[in-house]
């Protein structure tokens, strides 16, 4: 092949996204010509490889679904599963491969300064490092307040000199000033009616990116609904229902190749600010910036400084992400700080809350001394699968009330809320007078439901709580919000009411997702309840 057919047939795989999949299924199942091959391994191709391979991942886990509920060949039903491996192996190869070259592209730029020292420094004391850059600005007579000083986001700052003044099409305006629902309601329409060009433009990549998840959601919530109905149907009569299950599928792995696509745009658009601020008339001065602000933190803060690079060296030894800058890292480390001022401290870069290692053998109600004897305890837990947004969520209570349910849940957090409010509304019910303290080791849960509570709100709950069955629980939940209270626990450290909760929520999801028969699950219900203890009592399954 000439260097102008290879050419040629990169940018038709460039062009042709069709082509590009067909063509990176080929190689992966090793019937790929020797020129198609060559053409794949460019770099150019290396992130739209990464879009097409999530389309077909969901597209393959959608088959094996389909097989599964049509009760299909055992040897069909390998084939297909054992295909779906293959591509979910070969996507997580090629993200593997395009942040390593990506890696490779930062890598010959210099930095002023070590960024994460500064973003973990900035983080662990906001106000001691924002004082730091006002006075160096000062300094050189860069006016406080002032639009152009860069008081913040140096790199952002930079971008925005950069394209000052260029005017935006009225389309990409409307989207920029829409509300975050009518957003996601614009990506729907995107991936399920027709391709929306100004979702590409840079202003806004980072807003396309941030909200693709919420759409991708939306995507497993028809997959969710599809399953249910049919699920509903005896498996003679589930072919005629499934057309709408292989729709649903469709159009995830569309918004599933978006969300990537949304990722890589965003990912070019910050390579390019990084760019700006180090190259460019600008370099020099947010370089300067950086550096004399971070030397003038560490006068002021010198204690804290040494721990921030002591923490950083040890962190860079061995961490996974720091050939592609340790782009999350920082929360994480500056949380470890002991006198870190950062307001959000409490978490860790999980959102899970830092807290002391309770071991098993202490009295694992030690939390619960100030609540009145005549409180009613209960844990609740939950579990999520894969593609569809069914989930199952369970709890378990002191006096040996326990019960499983299922719903729709965007994340693992909104499945947790759902067991929460569940198992509270159930409780409240059977407990006329008593208070209701619902225990959750997911401190994303927790944290929204308290919130809510508190302030008898539910739209405070609305970033975690997407779907209506969540928010329809949570406002129910609020009428007595008086009698309820939530609270953290640590999980998986052998509590029996927790593992109970975490039993039946699994339960719960297989017998949604129709993968336990209903003897099989009453079976499973008798075990899971004596392993709870003879003080076990009756059973609420929630409808």
């Amino acid at each position: 092949m000439t260097i102008t057919e290879h050419t040629e047939l990169i940018r038709r795989f460039a062009d042709d996204f069709t082509g590009l999949q067909e063509a990176v299924l080929a190689r992966m199942n090793g019937i790929c010509a020797p020129e198609t091959a060559a053409a794949l391994e460019h770099v150019s191709l290396a992130g739209p490889i990464t879009v097409a391979l999530a389309h077909a991942d969901v597209l393959a886990r959608g088959e094996v679904r389909r097989a599964e509920l049509l009760a299909q060949l055992a040897e069909r039903l390998r084939r297909l599963r054992a295909h779906a491996r293959r591509v979910r192996r070969a996507r997580s190869q090629a993200e593997a491969v395009y942040k390593e070259q990506r890696a490779r592209r930062l890598a010959g730029r210099s930095q002023p300064v070590d960024m994460l020292e500064l973003r973990v420094a900035r983080r662990a004391s906001p106000a001691a490092f924002a004082e730091a850059l006002r006075q160096e600005l000062r300094d050189r007579g860069v006016p406080d307040g002032t639009p152009q000083a860069p008081e913040s986001d140096l790199a952002q700052w930079a971008w925005d000199r950069r394209t000052a003044g260029d005017e935006l099409p009225a389309a990409v305006r409307e989207l920029r000033d829409c509300d975050d629902d009518a957003f996601v309601r614009a990506l729907l329409r995107d991936a399920w009616e027709e391709e929306n060009p100004y979702l590409a433009h840079e202003a806004m990549a980072e807003r396309w990116s941030r909200h693709a998840r919420a759409a991708l959601a939306w995507g497993r919530y028809a997959i969710g609904q599809a399953e249910r109905e049919v699920l509903a149907c005896v498996p003679s009569a589930r072919r005629t229902r499934l057309d709408a299950l292989d729709a649903a599928y469709q159009d995830a792995a569309v918004l599933a190749a978006r969300a990537r696509e949304a990722l890589l745009r965003t990912t070019e658009l910050h390579e390019r600010m990084r760019a700006c601020v180090t190259t460019g008339p600008f370099a020099d001065l947010v370089a300067q910036c950086r550096a004399a602000a971070l030397a003038r933190f560490a006068d002021t803060e010198p204690e804290l400084w040494h721990r921030v690079r002591e923490l950083v060296a040890r962190h860079q030894a061995d961490c996974r992400e720091r050939a592609d800058g340790c782009p999350h890292c920082h929360r994480a480390l500056a949380a470890l700080l002991p006198d870190a001022h950062s307001a959000d401290t409490a978490e860790n870069g999980d959102g899970e809350h830092q807290t002391d290692s309770v071991p098993a053998d202490v009295d694992r109600y030690a939390l619960l001394a100030d609540l009145p004897d005549t409180a009613v305890v209960a844990v609740a837990d939950a579990a999520v699968g894969d593609d569809s947004a069914l989930c199952g969520y369970g709890w378990a209570a002191e006096d040996g009330t326990t019960g499983y349910g299922d719903s729709l849940a965007s994340s693992s957090g909104e499945a947790e809320v759902l067991g929460i409010c569940a198992a509270a509304l159930s409780l409240l019910e059977h407990h006329e007078d008593a208070a209701v303290v619902l225990l959750c080791d997911s401190a994303q849960a927790v944290d929204v439901v308290d919130s809510a509570l508190r302030s008898a709100d539910p739209a405070l709950a609305h970033r975690t709580l997407l779907f209506p069955e969540s928010r329809h629980l949570m406002g129910r939940l609020l009428r007595h919000r008086h009698r309820v209270q939530v609270r953290w626990l640590k999980g998986h450290i052998g509590h029996d009411l927790n593992e109970t909760a975490d039993a039946f929520a699994r339960l719960a999801l297989r017998r949604a997702t129709g993968r336990i028969t209903p003897s099989a699950a009453r079976k499973e219900e008798a075990r899971i309840l004596r392993s709870l203890g003879s003080g076990a009592g009756p059973l609420l399954v929630a409808a």
